[in-house]
């Protein structure tokens, strides 16, 4: 009877958390095991230990919940990693939205590109590469999960400097599949697609049903106010680029400079929300932050049900899929070894087989040339922060902001050299590991 033990770094982040653990609690197999709870925030982490006792308890399932704020005490003997960290989030959420803006570079999440997601990269990344060599060193078996922004940048980070098995997990492909289905009323079972690219710039190459192409019905749909101010900016590259995008319209216009770089395409092209509003995530990530904590508590004291039931996160899928054998595939961002043939080596998101011996990506082939120009783009950022984090090399931060897409379509080099120092003053005290 498998009996894995699943380690989970920034347990901490509660309702999140919480999804992913009653994922595995509900996955039929998965009967017990141990759950390594690790968060540096000592009254977050006994939140999460309490929600996770009483799911299990409530599944009747077998499972021991460990907790430490210290990982190398729970690390030797870990099957799966788990890692969803946040450094330095609620000190540098502002910063990270209100210096580009005085540039006129305007976020609406900026939490993976763009002035934003390079500081959280920067960040974030000493002390990941940190958890992942303690890994290697203590559970060198372990099958890594990444669901900490900037995806691409920290797993490709990770697969640099280990021989682990490295995985970037989101939830951005299974969505919008999803989301297609329902825009072209097809039973989601039914249809038929392709996916690949980077992550939350990933590109569905084939929508079909039962043999016949969706993208003309779906081109029809995109003209129809009603369904286009679903997703505006979506809709509109699709138009013009040929394929449908993973990641949500305000998020998207952030990797290209097509939507955010004027005043009158802003108005234009973005809504309110995760449609595009300035300084979204800014503005309301420490309400969110509070909110998940007051909803787990709420759960907690029996105020919100408690439902033992299986979401869409692929986490509980490969441990499932590599404890019980059951093969299945899932999309993972991991280290292109010509898995996209027109995209350099770095992070990609493309479709990944999962069994009892681990993960196999699967070979996509090319993708149309323009939205791998698109692509490519960003694995220019990405290879040059990777590079910042390896050799604590700062010059080379600033170089990857000066390629950014929104950042370059907006700013002078100048500008952009002024807009980083800015950040590196104000974020300082959180990029120790460069001094």
């Amino acid at each position: 009877m498998p009996n894995p033990k699943i380690t989970y770094i920034g347990a901490g982040s509660s309702v999140f958390a919480a999804r992913v653990i009653t994922d595995l609690v509900a996955t039929p197999g998965l009967d017990g095991g141990t759950f390594a709870l690790v968060d540096l925030d000592a009254e977050r982490l006994d939140l999460s230990r309490r929600i996770t006792e009483k799911v299990v308890k409530v599944s009747g399932k077998d499972w021991e919940v460990q907790t430490s704020t210290d990982r190398e005490e729970l690390l030797p003997g870990t099957d799966y990693l788990i890692n969803s960290i946040e450094v330095a989030g609620l000190a540098c959420v502002e910063p990270d939205y209100e210096i580009p803006l005085k540039y006129g570079v305007d976020q609406c999440i900026g939490d993976t590109i763009g002035p934003g997601g390079i500081f959280k990269a920067l960040r974030t990344g000493p002390d990941w590469l940190a958890i992942v060599a303690d890994t290697q060193r203590l559970a060198p078996a372990a099958v890594v999960m990444n669901y900490t922004n900037p995806m691409s940048i920290l797993t490709l980070a990770a697969d640099r400097t280990t021989d682990l098995s490295v995985v970037g997990l989101c939830h951005s492909v299974q969505g919008t599949s999803r989301l297609l289905a329902g825009f072209l009323d097809v039973p989601y079972e039914e249809l038929e697609w392709r996916c690949a690219g980077i992550n939350h710039n990933a590109w569905f190459t084939k929508l079909a049903h039962d043999g016949q192409d969706l993208y003309p019905r779906l081109r029809e749909l995109a003209v129809d106010p009603d369904f286009y101010e679903q997703e505006p900016v979506r809709f509109e590259a699709m138009l013009h680029l040929g394929a449908f995008v993973t990641e949500s319209s305000g998020h998207f216009s952030e990797y290209v400079p097509y939507f955010r770089k004027r005043r009158d395409l802003l108005e234009k092209y973005t809504r309110p929300g995760y449609l595009g509003e300035s300084g979204f995530y800014a503005h309301n990530w420490p309400y969110w932050r509070e909110a998940s904590a007051r909803h787990v508590r709420e759960m907690l004291h029996g105020d919100v049900p408690l439902e033992i039931d299986r979401g869409h996160e692929y986490a509980s899928y490969i441990v499932e899929a590599i404890e019980l054998d059951r093969p299945l595939e899932i999309y993972g961002n991991v280290s292109n070894g010509g898995l996209i043939e027109n995209l350099p080596p770095g992070c990609v998101e493309v479709a990944c087989r999962v069994d009892g011996q681990g993960l196999h990506p699967c070979q996509f082939g090319p993708l149309p040339e323009q939205l791998a120009a698109l692509n490519r783009s960003h694995m220019a950022v990405h290879e040059l922060v990777v590079q910042a984090l390896l050799e604590r090399d700062r010059d080379k931060a600033k170089l990857a902001l000066m390629l950014d897409p929104l950042t370059a379509a907006v700013c002078s080099l100048e500008e952009i050299s002024q807009l980083f120092d800015e950040m590196w003053a104000a974020e300082r005290p959180y990029l120790a590991a460069f001094e």
